[in-house]
Order: structure tokens, then C-alpha cells, then sequence
């Protein structure tokens, strides 16, 4: 019953529409992905240390990274390429280039409707957008329970297997053994609150991600002159070129597709719903939502564009796919690293996967905390879920785990779709927000976010955030024409 709901949600609805809604968010936005991806990188540079008391921008990228980059990016790239051919990585670049747009809406979101926690942090994300914007207290605890039971607790255990996995293939480590470490490690980290989960992203994402792409580059540059080769067959595959001769064109064209869409939206995570819990406790600078909900589109772009690349070049340059070994999964990446660099490649996979799992492991835990916040907010509620996170920690570790990876697949296609359809209803909102936003950059303005100029967010919005200052634009003259309510906006007001 969960294989055949997986297949309805996943093969039939959600595919259409995160590809329908990525494209009508481009087209809204003039392709704002493209336009504003470089002033994403700078802000996002400048970025460290402006929190203040709060969370900076820098950190709320980091910990949204963290639970984005994990073994999809290592073994899902794999199976892509071993279920899709090398076209699946051409369709994946195509769906992360559109899902920077949904990216940008749901982060932009969390940021106007974020609570604020009293002590210069803030948390939000869709389940309290649905119910402050739409007034659906019931559809924001629906998506809770489905993110904390995807996130929170079964992908906690898919991370933890991985890493058992891998530490006892490379160094021999007893699962057991990985699971208590593991267990320990993550309880000093959750135990210590945001600050100490921001603090520990905005160290260790960076590291992992730029050995991992150092290594990747080390592999490309050697193999350079391969590469207009690796680039060609991944175009020619995409579309069939060049294989109409064997028959089956159409087939293979489909699978590509299909493997490129899906392992592309299990990596990035764009419009599912779990990054804006992130994005929504960054204090931005400059100060307006859109800041955050631009720095947020950086992070599909590092997650797809950049890692997911790097792991199809490796496979794609060793030529491991071709090779008759039928390996698949992070076998199939070992395997080519360790064709390319020596036996030790597979040891930097194992210690790879362990650095990207782990900032999963703590990065999906806070991601359920803040869902678990909205439902009750309780000291009791917390430590339970906090004992049960480490619980699935170790049984992930001693355990087989394909009845809970579905589950967790099936309450993460129904959050995704909770959350596009409330990305659909509020988008003339954050419409008007960008377009606010853009106006002031191009006056030669540092973008300042004034509430008392969008009446139906004046009233919908927390009063403790985003308070007017006077070092803020007033509202805009009556002389000056003012956009108009949309169709969708006039439905979410009303």
C-alpha cells in the first residue's frame, strides 16, 4: 500500500507539479534564479557574522545545506546515472535551474511569517505561513507531523545506516559501535539549541563540501581532456541522440528523464518545505525577506550544479557505468574513485559520507524541532522528541531499513504537496515582496523591508518581527501608483 502511494504521489502528481510550479514562479519573476544569482553569492559571503544576537544569513545557509547535501549526493547521483543513464544528470541540472524559483517563494515565506523565539532567534517554515497567511491551523499541524516523521525521525535512521555502512566497509567499525558514537555526538549538538546547530553548519558544511569538490576537481583536471566527451554523452542521452540505432530510443529518453526529475528533487529538496524551517531564523542583511529567499535559491544551486555534478563527473570520467560490474549506489562511486586515485578513495568516501550524513542527522533534527514547536510548545514535547531522534540514530544503525525509507518517502511527497499548494495560493504576496525588493536596488537602495506598505501582510505577520524603524522607507506616496492584489492573494485574504 505505501509502494502504491509512493507511485501515485511521486510518478503521477508531485513530478507535474513542482515542474509546474517552478516554471510559473520563473516566468512571474522574470527568471530571477538567473538574474539575481550573483548578488545571492555576494550577500551570502558578506554575510557571516551579521546576526547579531540571532542567526546570520551564512548560518541559516549552512544548516539548510546540511540537511540537503547527504548521501543522495554521493549514491542517489549513482543510481541516477546506473537507473537513467548519463542523460538523468542533464534532466537533474534542469530541475534544480527551475526549483531555485519555488526555492526562492517558500524562504521568502518563512521569513515574513517567522516567529519570534525572545531571545534574538526566530523559527518558522510552512506550517506557520498556512496558518498565519491562509488561517489552516490544521493543514500546518498535517505538515508538522509529515516533516517530523520524514525528517526528524525516519531519514535520521536512512543517515545513520549509511554511515554504519560505509565505517564498517572501509575501517571494519561494528555497527554497534558506529551507533553509540553517533548517539553521543548528536546529543551534544542538539541539546545545545539553534545557536549550537547554526555554529556547527557554519563550520563543518563548508569543510566537507569544499574537500569533496577539491578532490572532485583534482579528478577533472587530470582528465581534462575527457571531459568535452563526459559533456557530450550526458547532452546526446538526455535526448536520445545517437541511439535510435538499438532500438528502444523513446524508452531510455523517458528513464532519463524520469531518474534526472526525481533523484533531482530527492537532493536539492526545492519546494518541499523543509528548507524555509532554516531559512526562517536567519536575521538578513540586507534587511527584507527576500534576502534570505534569495540566499536560499544559492543553495539549490551548490547542492545540484555543483556537488551532484561533481559526483557524475567522477563516475562518468572512470568509466565504471560502462564497465559490466553492475554496481549502483555509493558502490558505484567507490568504485570509481578508487579507479581514479587509488585504494584510498574508498576510505574518503566512507569519511565523506559520514561528514555529510552526520550535518543531515543534526540539521533534519532541528527541522523537526521547529514543527514540534508549532504543535505544542512544551519542555517535556522537546525532550521526548530529542530521546526519540537519538533512538532512531542507533536503530538505523543496527537495522534494515526499506518499509521506513518508504514511509518517510510518503510523508515527504505529502508535505511537498501541502506546501506547493500554499506556494500557489500566497504567490501574488511575495510577488509584490520581490517586486519591492528589485525596485530598490535599482534606485541604488539597500533593500529595507517596511510592513505599513503591504496592508494584508501588516495585519497577517507576527507584530514582534519585522518592526518599522526609522531608518526604513516610509510607505510610498499616494501619488506613486501601488500594485494591485492579485487573484491569488486576493484568495489567501480573504
Amino acid at each position: 500500500m505505501i509502494d502504491s502511494a509512493n507511485d501515485l504521489i511521486w510518478g503521477s502528481i508531485l513530478i507535474y507539479l513542482l515542474l509546474g510550479a517552478g516554471l510559473y514562479f520563473t516566468l512571474r519573476t522574470r527568471a530571477i534564479q538567473f538574474r539575481r544569482l550573483g548578488f545571492a553569492f555576494r550577500t551570502l559571503i558578506n554575510s557571516r557574522g551579521t546576526g547579531g544576537e540571532g542567526i546570520s544569513s551564512f548560518q541559516a545557509f549552512c544548516t539548510s545545506l546540511a540537511a540537503r547535501v547527504g548521501t543522495g549526493n554521493l549514491a542517489g547521483v549513482a543510481m541516477a546515472l546506473y537507473l537513467g543513464g548519463p542523460g538523468a544528470i542533464f534532466w537533474m541540472w534542469m530541475i534544480a535551474l527551475l526549483g531555485m524559483s519555488s526555492s526562492l517563494m517558500e524562504n521568502t515565506l518563512a521569513q515574513l511569517y517567522k516567529t519570534n523565539n525572545g531571545d534574538g532567534t526566530f523559527r518558522g517554515g510552512p506550517s506557520y505561513y498556512i496558518e498565519k497567511a491562509l488561517g489552516q491551523r490544521w493543514l500546518g499541524v498535517l505538515f508538522s507531523l509529515c516533516l517530523i516523521v520524514a525528517f526528524g525521525l525516519a531519514f535520521n535512521s536512512v543517515q545513520s545506516n549509511s554511515i554504519a555502512t560505509a565505517m564498517d566497509h572501509a575501517f571494519g567499525l561494528t555497527p554497534w559501535v558506529t551507533g553509540a558514537l553517533l548517539c553521543i555526538a548528536t546529543a551534544l549538538i542538539v541539546f545545545g539549541g539553534i545557536r549550537t546547530i547554526a555554529r556547527f553548519a557554519e563550520i563543518v558544511v563548508p569543510f566537507m563540501a569544499l574537500a569533496y569538490l577539491a578532490l572532485a576537481l583534482f579528478v577533472v583536471v587530470t582528465h581534462l581532456d575527457q571531459m568535452p566527451a563526459v559533456l557530450k554523452l550526458i547532452f546526446e542521452s538526455a535526448f536520445g541522440i545517437g541511439s535510435a540505432a538499438a532500438g528502444g530510443t523513446g524508452y531510455l529518453v523517458s528513464q532519463a528523464i524520469m531518474q534526472g526529475i526525481k533523484r533531482g528533487l530527492f537532493s536539492n529538496e526545492a519546494g518541499m518545505g523543509s528548507a524555509p524551517n532554516a531559512a526562517a531564523t536567519a536575521t538578513p542583511n540586507p534587511p527584507h525577506p527576500v534576502t534570505q529567499g534569495i540566499i536560499g535559491m544559492a543553495g539549490v544551486f551548490v547542492d545540484t550544479m555543483v556537488i551532484c555534478t561533481a559526483t557524475a563527473a567522477i563516475v562518468l570520467i572512470s568509466g565504471e557505468l560502462e564497465s559490466g560490474h553492475n554496481l549502483q549506489g555509493i558502490a558505484l562511486t567507490q568504485s570509481a574513485l578508487n579507479g581514479l586515485v587509488g585504494s584510498w578513495g574508498g576510505d574518503f568516501i566512507a569519511i565523506a559520507i559520514l561528514l555529510f550524513a552526520f550535518t543531515s542527522i543534526i540539521a533534519n533534527y532541528y527541522y523537526g524541532e521547529s514543527n514540534l514547536r508549532f504543535i505544542i510548545d512544551r519542555g517535556w514535547t522537546l525532550l521526548l522528541y530529542r530521546l526519540a531522534v537519538l533512538g532512531m540514530v542507533v536503530y538505523g544503525t543496527l537495522a534494515s531499513l526499506p518499509t521506513v525509507w518508504s514511509f518517510a518517502d510518503l510523508s515527504m511527497g505529502m508535505m511537498a504537496i501541502i506546501n506547493l499548494v500554499a506556494l500557489l495560493l500566497l504567490s501574488g504576496v511575495v510577488f509584490r515582496v520581490i517586486q519591492d525588493f528589485e525596485q530598490q536596488i535599482e534606485r541604488g537602495q539597500v533593500p529595507h523591508f517596511d510592513r505599513r506598505q503591504f496592508e494584508f501582510l501588516d495585519r497577517s505577520i507576527d507584530k514582534d518581527v519585522w518592526v518599522p524603524t526609522d531608518a526604513e522607507p516610509g510607505p510610498v506616496p499616494e501619488s506613486q501608483p501601488q500594485p494591485r492584489f492579485t487573484t491569488a492573494e486576493a484568495s489567501a485574504r480573504d
